[in-house]
């Protein structure tokens, strides 16, 4: 064997090393297997819930089977229904895990398959317990972007060490492989993390924003234990940290803009809710809000409806509580003076020079730092939409005018932007089926001249609300979710699909620049980072989407006041996702 031949072997050995975690050896079922069972079968068969009569948190029950006979038969892969149900094809009804949790990875498979043929040695003493699963993107993904790509990546791989892409991980550093998949503890990307303090070995180090949390080691941890799956084609990137807020944005001062809310919503108990025009107070801009009742209506569209998308249904019936919400899209007038200050901003908003003795509850809250080119693109500003913000942006406009006017303030959820929308309509448009009179109703592609125009000069719908077809499509709450339908179910009551990731999230109402078809009271869309394509900073701003140019929003006011943590919730649920 000549030399290129050995070095072309070892670094095989190390590929399979970090691909299949181990050699050729038999297959350990506390290491390999357990966390697979624990984390992709246990939810639906253990103990107190064994679909098809089948549990698999005991050997005993797994050997038995369920009510369909045998499920693990050792030595016997291809007639043991516990491998065979998970290559089936992704739509398979039968597929295991289910469809709408997703597949297992195919080196996941095949440690199934091997242990199953060795003869599924499975320890009579082991009991399982139910363990979250892990998915690359959403849970494991910005623990690296904002921990370790900053000192391992192509440009700057410390160690040799280049943890961007899969290829580059598997293959490790000068140390060699960082990664064993199905052992944790003999990793180093995860040992490294839990080292003391003062050790060298610790990463990040203490001077880098080490050591992580608790909760980022221990998903690092299952990571691994599961597989350490990491699908082909994610490229990782530096990240900011994520939740990096300034000290004075904190949960303590969202208590005490709630503290005010609560003493206002007790003076105003006795009004009945009405339409009402304000302004707001350190500015004087002036805005309108519409009293909507509480009550039921079909959200999504039929299925017979001209231009429908599969993601606009099935429809399901629901129930929404009493609010406010903006009679216009947020304008300028009121956005621009929250985004533009002349306090010095660290990227996160918070003022550098903040000082609790001078300063007040307002001056706490973070704003955007300065825009990196003029906001309106030249289209408009005095009673123009405000556009192009974020939804954490967005939200923190919310906060802003909530801390001043002591209402409580935020996005509307996707389920009450349609409920607003078609205002006890069941067509295609709040006016009805007839996409020819659209014109009187919404700026779109075909009158709008090519850029947003001024709120509520077109007809309003059936409830008094301007401009929620097109004109500018407006941010929500929820996560987007092609099956969001199928998420809330028939019957939810003022459903929302809690944000767990940045990108995509929900947007409604279509814009100026859509077709008329995109401005149906049931047309979705998610956001996209691509939002922010043209942002020149690294990392990109939290403050403004660039690119999307036809992206607004409008307020909303729930009657009831919600707690000081979802009120957390619904200013902060954008801070440091990635």
């Amino acid at each position: 064997m000549n030399a290129l031949q050995a070095i072309f072997r070892s670094l095989a050995c190390l590929l399979l090393v970090g691909i299949c975690g181990q050699s050729a050896s038999a297959v350990d079922f506390a290491r390999e297997i357990q966390p697979l069972i624990e984390s992709a079968c246990l939810n639906c068969h253990n103990e107190k819930k064994a679909e098809g009569g089948l549990r698999l948190d005991t050997r005993k029950g797994a050997l038995t089977g369920g009510d369909n006979g045998e499920a693990i038969v050792p030595g016997r892969p291809a007639d043991s229904p516990f491998y065979a149900l998970t290559i089936l094809a992704a739509d398979d009804d039968e597929v295991m895990p289910p469809e709408k949790e997703g597949p297992l990875a195919k080196s996941q498979i095949e440690r199934l398959k091997k242990w199953i043929a060795e003869g599924a040695k499975w320890p009579e003493s082991a009991k399982l317990k139910l363990r979250p699963r892990i998915d690359f993107v959403q849970h494991v993904k910005p623990i690296l972007q904002q921990n370790c790509l900053a000192c391992h990546q192509k440009k700057n791989a410390e160690g040799e060490l280049d943890l961007s892409t899969h290829k580059t991980a598997l293959i490790g550093g000068e140390n060699g492989p960082v990664i064993v998949a199905f052992r944790p503890l003999t990793s180093k990307l995860y040992t490294a993390t839990i080292a003391d303090k003062d050790a060298d070995e610790l990463m990040p180090p203490a001077d880098k924003g080490g050591p992580m949390t608790a909760s980022q080691t221990g998903r690092l941890r299952e990571w691994i234990a599961q597989g350490a799956i990491w699908p082909r084609g994610v490229t990782l990137r530096p990240q900011a940290k994520a939740g990096v807020t300034p000290t004075t944005d904190t949960r303590e001062l969202i208590a005490k803009i709630h503290a005010r809310i609560v003493k206002r919503s007790k003076q105003d108990a006795a009004k009945k809710p009405a339409d009402y025009s304000s302004k707001v107070p350190l500015t004087g801009a002036a805005y309108q809000m519409v009293a909507i009742k509480g009550g039921e209506f079909l959200m999504g569209s039929p299925a017979g409806e001209a231009n429908r998308q599969k993601i606009e249904g099935p429809q399901v019936k629901v129930k929404i509580s009493p609010f406010w919400i903006g009679k216009t899209e947020v304008t300028w007038d009121e956005y621009e003076p929250f985004m533009i200050t002349q306090a010095p901003r660290e990227k996160h908003g918070g003022r550098k020079d903040f000082d609790p003795k001078k300063h007040t509850l307002l001056d706490a809250i973070s704003q955007p730092t300065k825009p990196y080119m003029e906001m309106s693109f030249g289209m408009g500003q005095e009673g123009y939409p405000a556009i192009s913000m974020t939804q954490h942006a967005a939200s923190k406009y919310c906060q802003w005018l909530s801390a001043q006017t002591g209402h409580f303030y935020r996005l509307p959820t996707e389920a009450e932007w349609e409920y607003a929308c078609r205002a006890g309509t069941t067509t295609a448009y709040s006016f009805g089926d007839d996409a020819a009179k659209i014109g009187e109703y919404a700026w779109y592609y075909e009158n709008s001249n090519e850029k947003y125009q001024k709120v509520g000069v077109k007809k309003p719908n059936p409830w008094g609300l301007h401009d929620m077809h097109g004109n500018v499509t407006e941010w929500t709450v929820d996560q987007f979710s092609a099956d969001y339908f199928t998420r809330i179910k028939d019957g939810a009551a003022n459903p929302l699909l809690r944000p767990e990731r940045l990108y995509p999230r929900s947007v409604r109402g279509g814009h100026w620049d859509d077709d008329a078809e995109q401005l149906r009271s049931a047309q979705r869309r998610g956001s996209a980072a691509a939002w922010k394509m043209s942002d020149p900073q690294l990392p990109k701003s939290i403050w403004y989407h660039t690119n999307a140019r036809w992206l607004g929003f409008r307020i909303v006011r729930p009657a009831k006041v919600p707690s000081a943590e979802e009120m957390y919730f619904y200013w902060n649920s954008a801070a440091g996702k990635l």
